[in-house]
């Protein structure tokens, strides 16, 4: 007899993983989060660096913020 479980996409009854979704959904939101953090602490230390510092004062800055960022966003 032939196999007629469904094989196809989801939308023809197919089952979905559900984990593996889980998984790339939190992977996301992690990248998400931690790269908006990044960008944000570059943007401020760059400011920072050009207008009240300079390179070594702005990279003090920018590690503050990652690690103050990194504690709040666990």
């Amino acid at each position: 007899m032939a196999d007629h479980t469904p094989t196809g996409p989801v939308e023809l009854g197919a089952k979905m993983d559900y984990a593996e979704h889980d998984r790339t959904y939190a992977g996301f939101i992690m990248l998400a989060k931690y790269g908006s953090l990044f960008c944000l602490a570059a943007l401020i230390a760059m400011a920072f660096g050009f207008f009240a510092g300079g390179f070594f004062s702005a990279t003090i800055l920018f590690v503050l913020i990652l690690a103050a960022g990194g504690f709040i966003l666990r």
